[in-house]
């Protein structure tokens, strides 16, 4: 009997419950293929709980989400809600007390997806960001002082430990030493943020120097790597770097590889019996709720990510090449263009997959 993997199912707002749909259909064609135990429980989280019953996150509910395997996350956000109230107490919340101290982001470009950059293709644009992400400047240290005077004081303040700093620069190391170019690159500051990145920059060093030496290593300042990701992107193999440029470079890195209908990101927890959660880049886009109209080929990369960390790579490889297969089928990628229906954009990427 194959194990079963228990998976909780957050569906989300706006559009999202669309585009998961089409996510769980790829999950169970690919189920069907290799014979994988897949047990998908839902969990109703989001605007529409918060509106109805003040509820964001209950206590009881974590609990419940520590119990899978993974998190199969849409998108979350509601306009009818206040940002900060669902993104804070369901995403961030999910990250801190989960300990998914990995973002992680392909940036690929498939054959037959066109990028605004000009003469770029697939052998140029394939690389993956490695971002710390229960850190930093999200770690929610600070406070006001005399709000709403004309004396107010907003602090923010980045939080680098050495442990959060050398566990995330050794999974980017250890991810650079499976790719084939064993190079990887760390993002910073070091000339401003002197604290912190003096920080990282020492650990990046000392950890690569003793225990990495067959991983190839460089530096760039974020402002640099911002100008390089568009200009020669084919530089990049695995970079590494803090939560907030993590944030910012990452959707640079959607950008050129086609846009947010198909970029994918997990949060990833890499010790023994972690929960990670895996979702789309994009948000739940409530103006084209019904509408049948957003492309579900981000969730349903989130999903292939999903099974690769489960252990499942034949099938997270299958439908890999199913979703390159559509993309060169479709015209565009984004809102209104691809010519078909979110519904027939997943029963092409399942049919491909069923085999």
């Amino acid at each position: 009997m194959p194990k079963t993997h228990r998976i909780a199912v957050i569906q989300g707002d706006g559009t999202g419950p669309e585009v998961m749909r089409e996510g769980l259909k790829v999950l169970r064609a690919a189920a069907g293929r290799f014979g994988l135990s897949l047990e998908f429980n839902d969990y109703d989280l989001g605007g529409e709980r918060y509106l109805r019953t003040g509820e964001v996150l209950p206590d009881s509910v974590l609990d419940e989400l520590r119990q899978h395997q993974a998190i199969y996350l849409s998108a979350i956000g509601h306009p009818d809600v206040k940002p900060g109230v669902l993104e804070k107490g369901i995403l961030l919340r999910l990250r801190f007390e989960l300990d998914q101290y990995i973002n992680l982001r392909p940036v690929k470009l498939f054959a037959g997806v066109k990028s605004p950059l000009a003469n770029k293709g697939p052998e140029h644009i394939d690389f993956v960001v490695v971002r710390e992400n229960t850190e930093g400047l999200y770690a929610g240290a600070g406070g006001t002082l005399k709000k709403g005077t004309p004396d107010e004081v907003a602090i923010q303040e980045s939080i680098n430990t050495r442990k959060g700093v050398e566990r995330c620069l050794r999974y980017a190391f250890d991810l650079a030493k499976t790719r084939p170019r064993k190079k990887l690159t760390l993002v910073g500051k070091t000339n401003v943020l002197t604290f912190a990145f003096d920080l990282w920059e020492r650990a990046f060093n000392e950890v690569g120097a003793r225990d990495y030496a067959d991983v190839a290593r460089n530096y760039h300042h974020v402002d640099a790597c911002c100008m390089y990701m568009v200009m020669a992107p084919e530089m990049y193999d695995v970079i590494v770097t803090d939560n907030m440029f993590g944030d910012i470079i990452t959707d640079v890195g959607a950008i050129i590889q086609g846009g947010l209908g198909i970029s994918a990101s997990g949060n990833l927890n890499p010790t023994p019996g972690g929960v990670s959660m895996f979702e789309p880049v994009g948000g739940s886009a409530p103006q084209y709720t019904g509408q049948n109209v957003i492309n579900p080929l981000a969730c349903i990369n989130a999903g292939a990510m999903l099974l690769r960390h489960l252990g499942e790579t034949a099938a997270a490889d299958t439908i890999d090449k199913a979703v390159e297969k559509v993309c060169g089928e479709l015209p565009g990628l984004n809102i209104g263009e691809t010519g078909k229906g979110t519904d027939e954009i997943g029963d092409r990427v399942a049919q491909l997959v069923a085999g």
